[in-house]
């Protein structure tokens, strides 16, 4: 493939750099990993860089395997990928931003998460519940926000090599450079590849895919604390290539023929985006912000002798307006955004191209006695030349009746149109036929998706014999006054799209419990509870491949850093998933029918992390090293052109136990 070359190119080019050209930045040691606010006003949790380094965060969608707030799946057993959930509902559902501007949408949907690497990042921001009516309409369960690294606070240089055993190479460096008094730059450059086939289970198909990905970003910033400017300039190109298939599968000779099955994901994209705001210098409470992206997104793929190609090309701007009524316990935002995507689309000969354009104006209002109460209250207008004109309302509410105690309170209202083939991509890998039910609605033939998130969470901080802990209860109901169901229980041979005919709703109940066990021993532990259920036309039925029951457990300790910044980091990972709900395959052959219901199982992750300096360190982990395997990962895998053939019922890990090492170099 030829980013093979480019990535190796990459890999042995990095420059050197003399010490006396570089400057130290100072970075703060002593913050926490995780952090969750008794102030804040919405539900938000934030995980920070230093929290994404206890796993192998090789990319986005691999960041949130310690944290209990998001569930994370594979979505198949061909393409490798991860799939997000929060409070029960997939990635769709979810606003994801980065840095407040929509990065995860659309055509995007399937791999986008995989885009991000992880070491670019400098925080994540969690939020459940419905988002705030500035950054859109589109957010159900939550959103996703993404800090990248700023050029002003980076270290010069950063380098990251990662390897294992599932054949995967990894390499990150990032240069930074302050260019002047006002203005810094950053290359971040990123490369990975899977050169070698690995067939664990033994079912004549690849466990991960081959492939490459090469990821360029060059960032600007400009500050001018005086005048009360700044602004941020990011390229980006990003070229990612996927083979999948039966592991005798050559695409020269074999690409859409019966010879044996392949897939071919290629997926070439490029980002702009700037941000401008300005807070006058003696009202510092008053700013106005200027955000403004484009996106082109080019998907090229193929599924055994199915192809579906779509590129997405998208402009989105927001003009935002921060200041004070009266006082600074009143603040309000208000602004305008427009939001214009040109989708080409084909799912082999049928073509599904179109052009969406939306314009919004909003307005959020914030009481905040900075003490014990606050209230965000915010509304929406927006024209879609598809919707028409629609209202989104969202409320926020926080109190804190005692000491250390906080009671949080959301409802809003999201709207959105599916893409049901770009968020279902899982299900090219089968023989399963297409069926769209309706014909009426605006895109598809199919109504856009509605619903509203009412949600409530407490947390409450204490100490147990000196040391810190918590316990939080969060509660959160979806109810969807219409949804594009996509139904696989009438036939193992079908697949159904339609609007929602009766009720559907999401219920997700999260207890956690946080303590610091002895010094520098720390536990995580929740446990989560589901019920998510779905009137299809054959009957109300769970949401398949979500379990109801779900704990998390997590120990990290670390030990005490020496004169010479010396340090040992120890991280367990206990994820316990309950039985599943499966789709109907009672019409195959035995040998190609899967129970109602999924096994119960648990994955276990660790990692040991040596930290010989501050500018060096070392890690090895293991992930499922229980090594648990999902029995039948693929049906009908000995005929892969048969009727029974079928990738996306993936309950369980397919690799089984993975090992991986790494370094990381910094100059400061």
């Amino acid at each position: 493939m030829k980013n093979t070359i480019l990535f190796f190119v990459v890999l042995f080019s990095l420059p050197v750099f003399s010490q006396d050209t570089l400057q130290t930045v100072k970075v703060e040691a002593q913050r926490k990993k995780l952090q969750k606010s008794l102030l804040k006003t919405t539900n938000t949790t934030v995980l920070t860089s230093k929290e994404l380094l206890k796993a192998a965060c090789c990319n986005l969608a691999e960041s949130f395997e310690t944290n209990p707030s998001i569930d994370v799946n594979f979505s198949d057993a061909l393409t490798g990928t991860k799939q997000i959930k929060m409070l029960g509902l997939t990635s769709p559902y979810l606003l994801i931003t980065e840095e407040n501007i929509p990065s995860v949408r659309g055509a995007s949907q399937a791999y986008g998460l995989s885009f991000t690497p992880g070491t670019w990042v400098e925080s994540i921001q969690i939020t459940k519940g419905a988002g705030s009516v500035i950054n859109g309409y589109e957010s159900i369960s939550g959103q996703i926000n993404t800090e990248l690294k700023k050029p002003v606070n980076d270290i010069p240089f950063f380098l990251n090599v990662y390897g294992s055993t599932d054949s995967r190479f990894e390499i990150n460096t990032h240069l930074n450079k302050k260019v002047s008094d006002k203005w810094a730059a950053s290359l971040f450059v990123h490369g990975n590849g899977r050169f070698s086939k690995k067939d664990m289970n033994e079912d004549g198909f690849l466990d991960n895919p081959l492939g490459n990905q090469i990821n360029v970003m060059n960032r600007w910033q400009y500050t001018d604390a005086e005048k009360g400017w700044v602004s941020f300039l990011n390229f980006r190109y990003m070229n990612d290539e996927k083979q999948t298939g039966q592991v005798d599968f050559l695409p020269n000779r074999d690409k859409l023929t019966s010879n044996f099955w392949g897939s071919e994901i290629n997926t070439e994209r490029f980002d702009f985006s700037s941000k401008i705001g300005y807070v006058w210098p003696e009202i510092p409470y008053q700013s106005i912000g200027f955000q403004n992206a484009f996106t082109s997104h080019n998907q090229n793929s193929y599924f055994g002798l199915n192809q579906y190609n779509i590129k997405q090309q998208s402009y989105y701007s927001n003009l935002i307006f921060n200041s004070i009524i009266s006082n600074t316990l009143n603040k309000f935002a208000a602004g305008l955004n427009f939001t214009s995507d040109d989708y080409q689309e084909f799912v082999n000969v049928s073509n599904y191209s179109r052009r969406d354009n939306s314009l919004g104006a909003f307005f959020e209002y914030t009481y905040d006695n900075a003490n014990n109460f606050s209230i965000i209250l915010g509304g929406r207008l927006d024209y879609h030349n598809r919707l028409g004109f629609f209202a989104t309302p969202r409320l926020h509410a926080r109190y804190n009746p005692w000491k250390d105690g906080v009671l949080r309170f959301s409802a809003g209202r999201g709207k959105r149109l599916a893409n049901i083939f770009a968020e279902n991509q899982q299900l090219f890998g089968s023989s399963r036929n297409f069926t769209i039910l309706d014909s009426g609605g605006k895109i598809y033939g199919l109504d856009p998706e509605i619903a509203w998130n009412y949600g409530v969470g407490f947390l409450q901080k204490f100490h147990i014999f000196s040391k810190n802990a918590d316990v939080s209860v969060d509660f959160y109901r979806t109810d969807f006054q219409n949804q594009i169901v996509v139904d696989l229980f009438q036939s193992p041979q079908q697949a159904n799209f339609y609007n929602l005919k009766g009720d559907s709703f999401a219920n997700s109940l999260q207890l956690e419990f946080n303590m610091e066990i002895i010094k520098n021993l720390n536990m995580r532990s929740a446990y989560k509870y589901y019920d998510i259920k779905t009137d299809y036309l054959s009957g109300s039925f769970q949401r398949p491949l979500q379990a109801k029951h779900r704990f998390f457990g997590n120990l990290e300790f670390e030990t005490n850093k020496d004169e010479k910044e010396r340090q040992w980091k120890f991280d367990y990972t206990l994820n316990w998933i309950g039985k599943q709900q499966l789709p109907n395959t009672v019409s195959n052959p035995a040998q190609d029918r899967l129970p109602e219901f999924s096994p119960s199982f648990a994955v276990m992750n660790a990692q040991v992390t040596k930290i010989f300096s501050s500018t060096f360190e070392m890690y090895v982990g293991a992930e499922n090293f229980g090594n648990y395997k999902q029995d039948k990962a693929i049906l009908g895998a000995d005929n892969p052109f048969g009727t029974n053939f079928d990738s996306a019922i993936v309950y369980a890990p397919i690799f089984g136990q993975m090992y991986y090492a790494g370094l990381r170099f910094k100059i400061k």
